[in-house]
Parts: C-alpha cells; structure tokens; sequence
C-alpha cells in the first residue's frame, strides 16, 4: 500500500504529486550530500489543491505531505517516496508528525491569532522530518489579516519549509496567494469509484456501498460514515422525510425546530469528549493539581480555550446543519429529474415513493424555486443568519413551492 492508494478518482493528480516528491526526495539528498541539485523540479515551496466537496482536498494533502517525509529504506535502491509503511509515512497520515502542522477553522474563519505560531514554525528548519509542512484545510476561511500572514511565509519560505493549502476553488483564495502555488485541481470521484473503494477499503458489502455512494454522489467521507455509521443513515432518512411534513405552518416549524436540534446535538456529542480532553490536558500544563485549583494568573489562558471550543461548537452545528441541506437539494434534484423524465440515475433511490409522490403533485417549476430555498437558507447560515430563523423561513418556502 502506497499513500495514494486512497485518494479516489485522482490518478493524474497522484502521478504529479509522486512525481514531485521524488523530485524533493532528490533536492534533500543533494542538500545531505553537497552535490548538484537537479536542474529541473517538479518540486515547489505552495501548492493550492482545489475541487469540490468530497473530492478529498486534505486527504490529498496529506498523503503528498506523507510521501515528503518517507523515510523507507528502499529509496535507496530506488523506490519511490510515499511507501506508506514507514514511520514518517505514518506519522504524517494520522497527524502525530512533528513537522507536518495541520490548520483548520475553529469558526467559520481562520484568524490571525490562530495562524501567528504556525507562521513562525514555517521559518525554522524540520525537528525530525525531512521538510517542514504546513497544511491548511480551509483555505477559503482566512481572513484578511491570516491571508496576509499566509502571503507573507509564501513569499518569503524557507528552504526546506512546504505550504499546502486547500480550498473549493481558485476564486476562494487571495489571487496574490494563489498566483505564488502550484494548482492542482481534484475532480469528484466516479459513483462506481467510491462504492469499489468502501468494499475494497472497508469492508463493506457491495450493496451498502453502492446505495452509501450514489446517496453521497460521490463525496468520499461522507460516503464512508453513511456506509459505516449507522446513526449516520437514520439522521439521513429523517431528514428525507421533512419534504413530505411541510403541508402546514405547524408541520414547517417542527420539522424547522427538529433539524436544528439534531444538528445542536450532534455538535454537543462531538464536543463533549473532545472539548473536555482538550481542558484537562491544558490545565495539566498549567501545573494544575489533580481537582485543585488553577494556579494564579492563568483565568485567561482557560478564557481563550472557552473562546475557541465555543467557535468550534458552532462551526460544527453549522456544518451538521449544512449537511443536512445537501442531502434535501439532491432529495430536490431527484424530484426534478423526475418530473424532466431524465435518464441520470437517481441518487436517493431508497426514498423513490416520495420523490415519485411530489414529483406527480408539483411542476418543475416549484422544484426549482424549492432548490433556491435551500440555497438560500446556506447563504443566510454563512451570514451568521440564526439557525433556526434561517430554516424556518427555508422549510415556509419548501410548503409554498
């Protein structure tokens, strides 16, 4: 198994990548060895990953900042970098490796604050590994003052430090960023690619895969959790039932209420574990004392750790409730598909009697304008619109048509 081995329907994008790290595998040699560097390299300090959701941005990401750090012996006898086996590899895959830093928005944006440390790490040289890698997951959510920190380590690296940033597309990063990276853009994989994937990956049966990536239409994690996750699927079907509850004013409003709380709730489960862990290992650095008191001077530190677990919990309601859209526009495109008498396939094929039954009871029309709604009420949730306010007025728009 090799780091590319799970990156889905990205074959192109793979051979570049393996091609750039041998490329880097060749410039650190040199550097070891005093010879000559290669005249020509595929190898660059930025690169910008693009492509849609599902496309596996970050996996991509790592798996190219895995195969930068391999450190297996059969290099030397000319295997390629990106073994997949050895403990750089490893490392760099689950996220332990000391010189491969993950950023991700706590919020719905990357600040300044949380970019300053990492900035500074991208100027010192590799603890342990064989580059210094900075991966950014969400791009698309650096501010003005993060972006312009970014731009700055961009245009300035040091030698053996590699910035990778991921975004939906060219136009969701800064153009004095993007014109410093390499582009590679990733596409959504093939239905028959993710299924294959699960049963060859996972395990899964070959039926439950096929149904988990047509439902997914081709988005790969989410693809793995409703094949692998069983609460996944029921909070799926509940919200596949909320077209058929929005008859009356009533019915809008709890079906508005429930997906909130459902979203509120799943945001409670993932934090609790990890917001708690996070405190006590904070207060163990504090020098707190097991079940004492924090030693003085230290109420900020906690304060800024609140701060920060209270702009994930919220990031994460969001993106629950995000989630949960997705799956309504492509209950909504099936229903217009329908009612077009198209021959793409149908992606909720498990909930084909109530696509049939509103397809029969309303023009395509009003599944357009009903698909416009759900875009809308996304738009408000980025505005910081309230939850529930923005649902309830999507789920007033579903019942009008």
């Amino acid at each position: 198994m090799t780091v590319w081995d799970d990156l889905v329907g990205q074959e192109k994008v793979s051979e570049q990548l393996a091609a750039a790290a041998r490329d880097a595998d060749a410039l650190v040699t040199a550097a070891g060895t005093g010879t000559a560097p290669p005249e020509a390299s595929k190898m660059t300090h930025a690169w910008l990953f693009t492509g849609p959701p599902g496309a596996g941005r970050s996996q991509t990401a790592r798996a190219f900042a895995a195969a930068l750090q391999c450190v297996s012996p059969d290099r030397a006898l000319g295997g390629a970098p990106g073994c997949g086996f050895c403990d750089g590899c490893h490392t760099a895959l689950v996220g332990t490796h000391a010189d491969v830093t993950t950023v991700a928005a706590v919020g719905t944006q990357i600040l300044a604050e949380d970019m300053r440390d990492t900035v500074r790490k991208s100027y010192t040289s590799p603890a342990t590994g064989r580059w210094q890698v900075i991966l950014v997951e969400d791009a698309e959510r650096l501010n003005e003052k993060s972006a312009n920190a970014v731009l700055k380590a961009v245009e300035e690296p040091a030698p053996r430090t590699v910035w990778m940033l991921c975004a939906p597309s060219l136009e969701d990063v800064l153009p004095t960023i993007r014109s410093r990276c390499r582009h590679l853009n990733l596409r959504t994989p093939s239905v028959d690619a993710v299924a294959d994937m699960l049963v060859r990956r996972e395990g899964i049966e070959p039926a439950v895969a096929a149904a988990a990536a047509r439902a997914t239409q081709g988005h790969v994690d989410r693809a793995r959790r409703l094949a692998t996750d069983p609460a996944a699927r029921e909070r799926r079907a509940s919200v596949l039932k909320l077209p058929l509850r929005v008859d009356d004013v009533g019915g809008c409003l709890r079906a508005a209420q429930e997906l909130v709380d459902a979203a509120t709730e799943d945001a409670k489960q993932l934090a609790e574990e990890r917001d708690g862990k996070e405190t006590e290992e904070l207060k163990a650095a504090l020098g707190a004392a097991q079940g004492g008191r924090m030693p003085r001077g230290t109420a900020g530190v906690m304060k800024d750790l609140e701060d920060k677990q209270k702009r994930r919990r919220t990031r994460t309601q969001r993106d629950s409730l995000d989630l949960a859209l997705t799956d309504l526009t492509a209950f909504y495109r099936d229903v217009l598909a329908l009612q077009l008498g198209s021959r793409i396939a149908i992606a909720n094929a498990d909930a084909e009697d109530a696509l049939q039954r509103l397809a029969r009871g309303s023009s395509p029309e009003s599944t357009l304008r009903r698909i416009d709604a759900i875009a809308g009420c996304r738009e408000a949730l980025d505005r910081n619109v309230a939850p529930l306010l923005a649902v309830e007025a999507m789920t007033m728009a579903l019942r009008a048509g």
